[in-house]
């Protein structure tokens, strides 16, 4: 049986996971690394150097927080990519989206189905383009490579 004890316990744990999902986010989207030089917060800076391949979506070429709209089966969608790369000569988008959660399952297949999305309607931009996915897990900067399925 639901408490109200329980039920305030969950609003309290949901109210301070959106924070510092927020918080988290506004910190991620002020990072610029160019070679030596690096604005920003500098402990994240030094997670993300440490992380392979993920300075890359820190450079002074990326995007930021990329707003993206169009049709996806005849329905209406509107989105934000959190880090954005492309590349014309090598004719590559890169996706980055950051996620907050310490538990990587709950909601795995929504975030899949999220960048799956991005990628759709990236597509439609840029039919010629190779369209790669990533997941930022913030809680431990653990890069992960999703498998692009267009919808």
């Amino acid at each position: 049986m639901t408490t109200l004890n329980n039920i305030i316990s969950d609003f309290i744990q949901i109210q301070h996971a959106t924070s510092a999902g927020i918080n988290m986010h506004s910190k991620l989207r002020q990072i610029i690394i160019d070679n030596n030089t690096h604005v920003g917060d500098k402990q994240i800076i030094q997670k993300i150097l440490s992380t392979p391949s993920l300075p890359d979506f820190f450079g002074p070429t990326s995007k930021t927080e990329v707003p993206i709209a169009g049709t996806i089966h005849n329905r209406f969608i509107s989105r934000r990519i959190d880090r954005l790369n492309i590349n014309h000569d090598t004719k590559t988008i890169s996706i980055l989206d950051y996620k907050t959660d310490t538990n990587r399952h709950q909601f795995y297949n929504d975030y899949i189905n999220q960048i799956n999305e991005y990628a759709t309607l990236l597509h439609n931009i840029y039919p010629n383009y190779r369209i790669l996915g990533y997941i930022l897990w913030t809680h431990d900067f653990s890069l992960e490579n999703i498998q692009i399925k267009p919808l």
